[in-house]
């Protein structure tokens, strides 16, 4: 719903951006009233700027849906740092006027505050692209006031947000897992949005399937589900819902890949590691799926469990996190913010997540969220890194 009220917003900035150009090229003589200028301009932009709503419509698994989505998404953040530029831009145009500084209502002042436009642009949408790539290990060092039999300490690593799909191919992955492997880790939790929605979109799913199953984890790998793990249509990092029977199929193929691939999937439910603590995975807040209609509430998840052992949690979304620790969770492990992904974005998301990057601890309890692997929508990241958390839990 959210994508379709957005898609007069999009197309209307589009043909902003145009005319914007137009009118700068005409400032430096181009020649743009002329036929041979103007079309292929035309053709040029409206190829990027349709690329994401054609690659939508494409069979699912093509090579070219692959291509168009990409661009698609490449253009989709170009976008956002075109807006910024232009606001700033018809701001400064808009005091200039009202202050009646007539000396800078110059077309050399309009040349030049078009090429910083463009040099603004041009740089955070390629140092967004390159940034993306590199995946970085962030280091936590928790205390749980808990034995968990013979283990004194362990090193867990926490990835998230692998968006496994036409943004992240077989080198993204390969490389988190170098990273993982790098970190000795005794446990891997992967808390959701393993997938991009879309199977089809999978590069290779054996050869991922591969690459997955040589992480080197001494109690294994486990996960939960998060809100794009679900079969549906995905457009710009939106998502459509549709028919019933064949997003039942392709849930079922991200199920088999997971077995294939040696991750445990938690279900609303919990392992006992070891005998020596306990490891809860929860379906996500607003789409648990699997025929999860309501998941439990966290005084419902610890029902049953002794509790002088240890009890961390891996949940997509940082949510509820008063009452897990209320409700004698120790370690809550998530994903699903990005950190905003994109400045100033990462700006605005804490004030929707009360955690949303990082350590926190709310009473006994331990939170930390990570900005995740992969991407959402755009394949850039401007002020935030692409991690896996290396956590060194203490037990007293």
């Amino acid at each position: 719903m959210l994508a379709i009220i957005l898609s007069p917003v999009y197309v209307l900035l589009n043909v902003y951006f145009l005319f914007r150009l137009f009118i700068w090229l005409k400032n430096i003589h181009v020649k743009t009233k002329k036929w041979y200028v103007r079309v292929p301009i035309l053709i040029v932009y409206i190829f990027f700027a349709s690329a994401m709503i054609v690659g939508f419509f494409l069979p699912k698994g093509s090579d070219i849906k692959a291509v168009m989505v990409s661009i698609g998404n490449y253009w989709y953040g170009v976008g956002l740092y075109t807006t910024i530029a232009l606001i700033v831009a018809d701001l400064s145009r808009f005091i200039v006027i009202v202050t009646k500084r007539t000396k800078l209502r110059t077309r050399t002042v309009h040349i030049l505050a078009g090429i910083l436009c463009l040099v603004f642009i041009i740089s955070c949408s390629t140092y967004g692209v390159i940034h993306a790539g590199v995946i970085y290990t962030t280091n936590y060092e928790v205390s749980i006031d808990k034995k968990a039999g013979n283990i004194k300490s362990m090193n867990v690593v926490l990835v998230a947000d692998l968006h496994m799909g036409y943004n992240i191919r077989q080198r993204q992955i390969k490389q988190m897992v170098e990273k993982i492997n790098a970190s000795n880790p005794d446990l891997v939790v992967i808390a959701g949005d393993i997938f991009d929605n879309d199977y089809d979109s999978l590069d290779n799913p054996d050869e991922l399937i591969n690459i997955l199953n040589s992480i080197n984890s001494k109690y294994g790998v486990y996960a939960c589900y998060g809100n794009h793990d679900i079969s549906e249509k995905i457009m710009g990092g939106f998502t459509f819902r549709f028919d019933k029977r064949e997003k039942r199929q392709s849930d079922i193929r991200m199920d088999e890949f997971l077995e294939k691939a040696n991750i445990k999937l938690l279900r609303d439910e919990y392992v006992l590691i070891d005998n020596s603590f306990y490891l809860y995975g929860r379906p996500d807040a607003k789409r648990p799926g699997r025929d999860i209609e309501v998941r439990k509430t966290p005084d419902e998840l610890v029902e049953g469990l002794d509790q002088s052992k240890p009890i961390v949690v891996i949940d997509h979304q940082p949510s509820q996190l008063d009452e897990l620790a209320n409700a004698g969770v120790d370690l809550d492990l998530c994903g699903h913010t990005h950190d905003g992904q994109l400045f100033p974005l990462n700006i605005t998301c804490g004030l929707i997540w009360e955690n949303s990057y990082g350590y926190l601890k709310k009473g006994n309890m331990h939170n930390i969220v990570t900005s995740g692997v992969g991407l959402y929508g755009p394949f850039m990241r401007v002020g935030t890194d692409a991690e896996i958390c290396s956590i060194k839990v203490s037990f007293q």
